[in-house]
């Protein structure tokens, strides 16, 4: 039996991601109706950020089964229980303890990235209005000190009210849009990781990521 390097150590497996990508696309495709756009986007290999918006609590579990590669997403530390918990784990997630800096998640997270994995974050945070319109300085941390492409994802439909059987839930069958943008970087090329660079990066990254909202919702008609 072979032990894990010191530098793979502690890191999220790369096939329970691969394993919890193929859990992923049985249940949303069982579910719902994805209409995934763009997917050829996503860097086939390399370190990529996947920065998507948050207004469902499917909206993780949908991009992790319609991506391209597998994906390790940062999930809030509540999210870790009971057997929910070792599931997560089990198939790559990542938690994070949202009010406090997270020393370790943020280790784990560029590990990920380190060796050539596929990061998924809210950049908002927290479920929201799902707009972009508040980012967190995580998402240019991350970006800035790894150097690894931005992919910005819109999901849209999954807060669909109208037509739900089960409270909390897009109507099952409902469609919902995945629309991956053009990868960009976050930095401005001269390697700086101050807080004023973090903050500039953070400026950039916004309207990147606002601009692809606004594109997908006139691509989908949403």
């Amino acid at each position: 039996m072979s032990l894990p390097s010191e530098r793979t150590a502690g890191l999220p497996s790369e096939r329970g991601a691969d394993v919890g990508r193929r859990i992923g696309v049985g249940l949303m495709y069982g579910l719902w109706r994805p209409r995934v756009l763009g997917s050829w986007k996503v860097p086939a290999t390399g370190p990529a950020i996947l920065a998507v918006n948050h207004s469902h609590n499917i909206d993780g579990p949908m991009v992790m089964g319609v991506a391209p590669r597998p994906v390790h997403f940062l999930i809030k530390k509540e999210a870790f229980v009971g057997p929910l918990g070792s599931f997560l784990t089990g198939i790559g997630q990542l938690q994070v303890d949202r009010h406090t800096t997270d020393r370790t998640a943020i280790t784990r997270a560029l590990g990920v990235l380190g060796q050539g994995g596929a990061l998924g974050i809210f950049p908002e945070g927290t479920r929201g209005e799902g707009d972009f319109a508040s980012l967190r300085a995580g998402l240019a941390y991350f970006a800035v000190r790894s150097g690894a492409p931005i992919v910005p994802v819109a999901v849209l439909g999954s807060s669909e009210r109208r037509g739900r059987l089960i409270q909390g839930l897009p109507p099952l069958r409902s469609r919902v849009d995945v629309v991956f943008g053009d990868p960009f970087e976050a930095g401005d090329g001269s390697g700086r990781r101050t807080r004023r660079a973090l903050d500039e990066a953070t400026e950039r990254i916004q309207k990147q990521l606002t601009a692809h909202l606004e594109n997908a919702r006139r691509l989908t008609g949403r």
